[in-house]
């Protein structure tokens, strides 16, 4: 388990986020040089060279967006204005794309950052630059909920690009397009001109996705431990009725693909963020503010301490908890992770998405008055702080990715294996790659004691 470092503070990693902002900045632009109008978009690395993926452009918002991230790091106008160009010449179809699950990662990282840019003063917006943004959000939060599934309790899903019967855990995290949406005062319309609330679906959502996603410990099925998590979750789409778990990307479906969890451990809290923006008034009809954060709080609690108990000691995980041959490792959990193994990779997003979701957990039952903030708060710290160094961060300058020892899509094999190695390890993704810089600049505010950082300031 997680050896927690309870005197970590984030002004003691300030030095190792210089370094990583160092380290991004020409990556970035390497990435740029590269960038052909209508090629696919980059997703993970092979030998350090950023490589396309054909399944669903799901990350060509990070890679903008980490231009974004860049400059409010750093200052660096360069970094606004590609991220700012390429956003308003390459994203536009991503607002209206019905297949995809994954409006929170493109147009949030996004339009979404530049319009907090400009709400938190950062950035002048030109003419009707602000409008721009917010039309574009408007319309992705409504798009996404449109992809809706509806269940036996008469609530339901945003359904997944498997199709309608398919809940993914990621989609909690990409509810921040129908937040914002929601919050620049937007509806989906529906036939007959129905208002179709966007909270209420986010709302329903989450409920779904704890509900069949979390495992609590109370004897659901053989494998119901307290904090595990299924990938998918399948539903009958004649009766609305829960049919059975499955994985896309983990081992199996009795199994936790870690940065599944990940999703989910950083998912609630961000919403429980944005909750918290939110009138009585506007909860009221749902079950009132009080039922909807303790349906929030519990697959946090749940997850948060699951990762922490299932997690080597410097807080990376390997890619599945019960990948088949971690046993050939003895006590894995005992020690640090090591990435250069022959049985099983690890996987550093999972720890770079998870160590922000522990971080916004711990600050946010902190201001709750709740003593037990403060150990998800230090064991982010210490994940963040194995992160921001070696073997974790690329400092080299001919390798594109800057955050290593990624995995994509263990069971398809799609991740590269060098000479010599048994495992995929040395690669970048560009999710990773994101979430670290998002990690940084989450903690680097929080020790210059800057705005606290979120997706719907």
């Amino acid at each position: 388990m997680i050896e927690i470092k309870n005197q970590l503070r984030p002004a003691d990693l300030c030095g190792k986020i210089q370094t990583l902002w160092e380290a991004s900045a020409p990556k970035i632009l390497s990435i740029d040089k590269d960038d052909v109008p209508g090629a696919a978009t980059p997703v993970f690395t092979v030998k350090g060279k950023y490589t396309a993926r054909g399944w669903t452009e799901w990350t060509q918002g990070f890679v903008y967006g980490s231009a974004l991230y860049q400059f409010d790091a750093t200052g660096d106008e360069a970094f606004l204005e590609l991220g700012r160009e390429k956003t308003l010449t390459r994203m536009a179809h991503h607002i209206t794309h019905t297949g995809v699950h994954d409006h929170g990662f493109n147009n949030v990282s996004t339009y979404g950052n530049l319009l907090r840019l400009v709400n938190e003063g950062k950035i002048a917006a030109e003419g009707r630059e602000k409008q721009l943004y917010e039309l574009a959000l408007k319309c992705s939060g409504a798009v996404q909920a449109s992809r809706w599934s509806k269940i036996a309790n008469g609530e339901g899903y945003i359904y997944s690009f498997n199709g309608p019967q398919s809940l993914f855990a990621d989609t909690i995290r990409s509810l921040r397009a129908l937040a914002v949406s929601h919050k620049l005062g937007h509806v989906l319309m529906g036939e007959r001109d129905a208002k179709i609330s966007l909270l209420e679906r986010l709302i329903f959502h989450a409920r779904t996705t704890a509900a069949y996603a979390v495992f609590y410990g109370e004897g659901r099925d053989a494998y119901d431990v307290r904090g595990r998590t299924a990938h998918e979750s399948i539903f009958n789409m004649n009766d609305g009725n829960f049919r059975c778990p499955n994985s896309q990307q983990g081992y199996s479906p009795f199994t936790t693909w870690t940065r599944g969890l990940s999703w989910i451990l950083l998912g609630y809290p961000e919403q429980l963020e944005f909750l918290a923006t939110l009138s009585d008034a506007e909860l009221e009809p749902f079950g009132g503010r009080a039922k909807i954060e303790a349906e929030f709080l519990r697959p946090a609690l749940a997850t948060a301490d699951f990762y922490l108990d299932e997690t080597p000691t410097d807080g990376i995980p390997y890619w599945d908890t019960g990948a088949p041959l971690l046993y050939k490792l003895g006590n894995y959990l005992d020690r640090p992770a090591e990435p250069y193994n022959d049985y099983e990779p690890v996987d550093s997003t999972a720890a770079a998405i998870s160590a922000q979701g522990l971080l916004r957990l711990g600050h946010y039952l902190t201001a709750k008055g709740d003593a037990r903030g403060e150990r998800y708060w230090q064991a982010g710290l210490t994940t963040a702080e194995t992160l921001f160094g070696e073997p974790y961060l690329s400092r080299d300058p001919n390798h594109q990715g800057l955050l290593l020892h990624s995995v994509y899509h263990r069971p398809n094999g799609w991740d590269y294996i060098p000479d010599g190695q048994k495992v995929p390890n040395g690669e970048s993704s560009m999710w990773g790659d994101y979430h670290l810089r998002e990690l940084a600049l989450y903690i680097q505010r929080a020790a210059s004691n800057e705005p606290y950082l979120t997706f719907f300031a």
